[in-house]
């Protein structure tokens, strides 16, 4: 493995200069399904694309496929050729080490196996163009890392652990890697997936700044709006086959606001949920600072705030995964119930929950754990079991997908499956952590009139979103948390 010896970022000579791709009549499939249908594409130093495609396209696959982790289907008149350093390539091996890869599936890694280094040696890693340390790093590297996050804005978090860290701290970690590793191209999957605006912005003015190198990227988004300043050229995936043009910016548009029933609005609704002074500790750090509320039946909740607030342990606190601190304490259903007996009335949907789960179970067979509340299974579904399981997919317009294996299905099928299996047991509560993020515009306005619909009109929903235009239309009350500390909109607020 090399090693490099540098004091900045600049002062290296770049390879992004020279690598250039063609992709002609390129067939994938995977799981015995076409994903890739004779597939032409071409693309040239210093260009910028903007991958678009619904859920299911095979975007992802695509990215792979450029990457060479994933290998075309061999035929007649097909290939994939790379021109690097003056030489033409039909294979990816010699030029796999100068692709940079980031996005949700990257940053999961880092949870699945506890990698958990401190920032700035994951971003020294992208020197040695590893996963992991495999040498100590020189001091002209450490400087250079501690440069590339001043420049993505997160220096500050250079000695914390990289699994203490926000979902948008990581993610601007993990770019500050990429960029360590010197690319000839960045390939950017979703990257900006669960981000608060804040951490967002950085993300943009962080890819906005390459506009001054050749170094090409491709960035695959569902909201245009998010893409960064210098895109030039627009790719479109369906049915296998790309449509390219020039880029356009999209007009500025307005966030729909979604405003919180006023305040005093009468409570008719049973409690279900009463936190008293609940507060959350992780080792000698207090997540959530001291707060009371109630939730009632029917009533929709949206938690927002920054990354690395509390939201997500707000929600593990509520369905019983996290402790809550003494004095305070937690009454589910108005009384002291059994855990597992509260659980079971409550359906959950969140990136983690998604990145844990078997990917080597079908769909069917992950929305049957739903309502068995187990992961995987040890006895194969019964005939009453299926029957509940695809009447939920079907309810989720997910039903074509329930004999495919989890792990081949793209992150917006993979959460309509994760709808289904939370809707299985048609819960009193919904606890949903950033539940329509990395989906298309199409499946989010989907799910969002199911939450919205009466088939939920009684279902106590309580949501994380970063995006106001993900609000549903019944939203009763809201609850921002900065620092751990909650602040309350709507009725029934509790001194």
């Amino acid at each position: 493995m090399p090693r490099h010896s540098t004091p900045s970022l600049r002062s290296r000579p770049s390879a992004a200069s020279g690598l250039h791709i063609d992709l002609d009549a390129v067939t994938l499939e995977r799981g015995g399904r076409l994903v890739l249908d004779q597939l032409d594409w071409r693309l040239r130093p210093g260009q910028r694309w903007v991958l678009q495609g619904e859920n299911g396209a095979g975007k992802t696959q695509l990215l792979k496929l450029l990457a060479g982790d994933v290998w075309p289907n061999p035929r007649a008149g097909s290939s994939r050729r790379y021109r690097w350093q003056g030489e033409s390539l039909d294979e990816p091996l010699l030029v796999r080490d100068h692709i940079a890869y980031l996005g949700p599936e990257r940053q999961d890694r880092y949870s699945h196996y506890e990698w958990n280094f401190r920032a700035l040696s994951v971003v020294c890693t992208g020197y040695q163009r590893s996963d992991i340390p495999l040498a100590p790093f020189t001091a002209d590297e450490r400087s250079a890392a501690l440069a590339l996050l001043q420049r993505v804005g997160c220096r500050s978090v250079a000695q914390r652990r990289f699994l203490t860290l926000s979902q948008g701290e990581q993610r601007l970690v993990l770019l500050a890697r990429a960029l360590a590793w010197r690319p000839a191209l960045l390939l950017l999957d979703e990257p900006l997936n669960g981000l608060d605006e804040a951490h967002r912005e950085r993300m943009r003015r962080a890819l906005a700044g390459l506009r001054r190198t050749r170094l090409p990227w491709i960035i695959a988004t569902h909201r245009p709006e998010e893409v960064p300043p210098g895109a030039t050229h627009v790719a479109t995936l369906a049915g296998g086959r790309l449509r390219t043009r020039r880029w356009r910016a999209p007009a500025p548009r307005a966030p729909r606001a979604r405003e919180p029933r006023a305040a005093g609005a009468p409570a008719t609704g049973s409690i279900l949920l009463q936190a008293q002074r609940l507060s959350v500790w992780h080792g000698r750090q207090r997540i959530l600072q001291p707060m009371s509320f109630d939730v009632r039946a029917g009533e929709c909740w949206v938690v927002h705030g920054p990354n690395g607030s509390g939201k997500s342990t707000l929600l593990d606190a509520l369905y019983g995964d996290c402790t809550v601190a003494s004095p305070g304490r937690l009454l589910r259903a108005g009384r002291h119930v059994a855990l597992a007996g509260f659980q079971a009335t409550v359906g959950r949907v969140s990136p983690r929950l998604q990145a844990d789960l078997p990917r080597a179970a079908t769909a069917l067979e992950i929305v049957v754990g739903g309502l068995r509340q187990s992961f995987g299974l040890l006895v194969p579904p019964r005939p009453r079991e299926r029957i509940a399981a695809r009447a939920a997919l079907r309810r989720c317009s997910a039903m074509q997908l329930a004999a495919r294996p989890f792990g081949t299905l793209s992150y917006g099928q993979a959460r309509r499956v994760l709808f289904a299996r939370a809707l299985v047991r048609r819960p009193a509560i919904l606890l949903l952590d950033e539940a329509l993020t990395g989906l298309d515009a199409r499946t989010r306005a989907a799910l969002a009139a199911l939450l919205d619909g009466p088939a939920l009109a009684h279902t106590t929903l309580i949501m994380a979103s970063h995006h106001r235009d993900e609000w549903p239309q019944r939203t009763s009350h809201e609850l921002e948390l900065r620092a751990g500390k909650a602040r309350f909109a709507g009725a029934l607020r509790r001194p």
